[in-house]
């Protein structure tokens, strides 16, 4: 009988990490997120969260005006460029070179050179949820 329970217990932690795992990665596909970026950008509109990949096509100097931020520029699939800000200050900075591959969470903002994506880093009151960046295996948040 203790034997059963405890076999129950077992399986019952291993569910739920599953469970829960399933839930941590599982993000709506790149291609989506990139198409999320595209119809903010049509519709002007900004506050957007969203989740997308693209190849860095350059980086840019760091901007030193109040918290410090990383700058590249990401082309999504869709040939849309956009600008990662991403805040240094709060998080890692992300070893990146032109032509790599990344993958971003991030609130979008709109202007007419295709938005910006930013808060690509955790929210350090824990308010709200935050972003992260993914490049060459690792996580920066």
């Amino acid at each position: 009988m203790k034997r059963n329970r405890m076999l129950r217990l077992v399986l019952l932690v291993i569910v739920g990490a599953i469970v829960s795992y399933s839930a941590y990665t599982n993000h709506e596909p790149a291609s989506d997120g990139a198409n999320a970026i595209s119809a903010a950008y049509e519709q002007q509109r900004s506050g957007v969260m969203v989740e997308a990949a693209g190849i860095v096509e350059r980086e840019l100097a760091d901007d030193l005006d109040g918290s410090r931020h990383q700058r590249f520029i990401v082309r999504l699939p869709s040939g849309q460029t956009v600008l990662l800000s991403h805040n240094i200050d709060l998080a890692p900075r992300v070893p990146l070179r032109p032509n790599e591959t990344v993958q971003f969470r991030g609130q979008y903002e709109w202007n007419d050179r295709g938005g910006v994506v930013h808060w690509t880093h955790h929210d350090p009151r824990g308010a709200r949820e935050g972003g992260w960046i993914d490049h060459d295996g690792e996580r920066y948040r």
